[in-house]
């Protein structure tokens, strides 16, 4: 009867995000259109995804789709541990040492892992990021951290 198990799980998986949100968002105050409150981005968003979760639940029954591939468990581990790195040394080392090991660690976990490119974007991501959120927006995170004595 299901067609595409991949419509069907994308599509539960967004009316359970888009829900979620309904919910957490039913307890702030709404405001109008001209004068948002709380309320107002998070509800229209969590009512876009049940949507947009709806349309896709209602696809998987009608159009013939490829099935779920095998689970990732190697680049899961890989992103998950890249984000911990992160959060563990962004303070001490510095967001110039912090970024690309995120970049790096997060790109070991894919099969088409190649070096060149990686460093590329490792560097391009680091100076764009300096560039917005330290220069531009003024986030207060070290650009080089307390480890190497600044």
């Amino acid at each position: 009867m299901i067609r595409s198990t991949r419509d069907l799980w994308s599509g539960l998986i967004y009316i359970f995000v888009g829900s979620s949100a309904v919910l957490i968002a039913r307890d702030y105050g709404m405001g109008t259109a001209l004068k948002m409150g709380a309320a107002y981005f998070p509800s229209l968003l969590g009512a876009l995804l049940i949507l947009i979760g709806t349309i896709s639940v209602v696809r998987s029954f009608l159009i013939q789709g490829t099935p779920i591939g095998a689970f990732a468990f190697k680049g899961l581990a890989f992103i998950i541990g890249s984000v911990v790195v992160f959060g563990v040394t962004v303070r001490g080392a510095g967001l110039v040492v912090a970024l690309p090991l995120l970049v790096i660690i997060s790109a070991l976990g894919s099969t088409r892992f190649r070096w060149s490119p990686t460093v590329t974007m490792a560097a391009g991501l680091t100076i764009f990021c300096v560039l917005v959120f330290i220069n531009g927006l003024g986030v207060p995170l070290p650009v080089i951290g307390s480890w190497f004595g600044r």
